[in-house]
């Protein structure tokens, strides 16, 4: 009887124990590497700058920068063309003979950007009227939870004459909204110091002025863009830059056919606008990603 009534007991307290101990298991997170060095955590994805986003897929709108983040020691290149026959000069005939301002030359663009901190990158931009661009764009604050945009800050300083002549800094702000991974819209306000190049002495006329821009996923691979430039404040001659573009997005590439009212790809020649309301230019920009 005494037997009996051990064996019992030892029979409860084992199928009362081994439950607690497989929930502790369960619960308990695993040890840490023997050589004491804790396993770091996986990035969320919202935070991985190398994962393709539908809705933001490059570093550019048209010729207006956009939030996107470039991933540590990662890099994108970029060519840019302006064709500078405008799109109303002659009839119909004379533009298709000259293959619509492709036999008239073109101011001709060359990007390259390299991520060079979490969250920043820096890079130039060089126009074949001989004028550089240098720069860099650090990402403030990512769209999530209580923010409803992203933010990034912008800052660059043009040169003409490969650099040696007139120097054209500027100041800005990126703030993106992404919606799913169907659109994008921006708003960029940014200060242009010495826009004129033309005003003696330099830096007597500056520019502020608030880039707008959106782009929109109409196909998996295809996106509708457009951005507008219009400057709120100090030297503003000609109108406004205003461009549309359709793309195509391909792997690692982005392929861009655009109209545009200016030439303009670096930032001081954005905030210089077009020469009049009625030219339109054709134009592409091809980018391919390294990443």
């Amino acid at each position: 009887m005494i037997r009996s009534s051990i064996v019992r007991a030892f029979t409860l307290a084992a199928f009362t124990v081994l439950p607690a101990r497989s929930a502790l298991a369960q619960s308990t997170p695993p040890a840490a590497p023997a050589d004491g060095a804790a396993t770091p955590a996986a990035p969320a994805a919202d935070d991985d700058d190398a994962v393709f986003r539908p809705a933001e897929p490059d570093f550019t709108l048209i010729s207006l920068p956009t939030g996107l983040r470039l991933p540590l020691f990662k890099s994108e290149f970029r060519v840019t063309h302006r064709f500078v026959r405008p799109l109303g000069s002659g009839d119909f005939g004379d533009l298709a003979g000259d293959a619509f301002g492709l036999d008239n030359g073109a101011q001709i663009g060359l990007e390259y950007r390299i991520g060079v901190v979490p969250n920043g990158q820096v890079g130039f931009h060089r126009t074949s009227d001989r004028t550089i661009e240098f720069f860099g764009e650090y990402g403030v604050a990512r769209q999530r939870g209580a923010l409803p945009v992203a933010i990034s800050a912008l800052v660059s300083v043009e040169g003409t004459n490969n650099f040696k002549d007139r120097h054209t800094p500027s100041l800005g702000a990126v703030v993106s909204r992404t919606f799913g991974e169907r659109a994008a819209v921006y708003a960029e306000p940014i200060w242009i110091h010495d826009a004129d190049l033309s005003a003696t002495p330099a830096g007597d006329a500056n520019t502020f002025m608030v880039g707008l821009g959106a782009r929109v996923r109409v196909r998996p691979t295809v996106y509708a863009v457009g951005e507008w430039a219009p400057r709120a404040s100090g030297f503003r001659p000609g109108v406004a830059h205003h461009s549309f573009a359709i793309e195509k997005h391909l792997g690692g590439h982005m392929f861009q056919l655009n109209v545009s009212d200016s030439f303009a790809t670096p930032m001081g020649q954005i905030a210089r606008g077009g020469r009049s309301g009625s030219d339109w230019y054709l134009g592409f920009n091809i980018s391919r990603k390294f990443f």
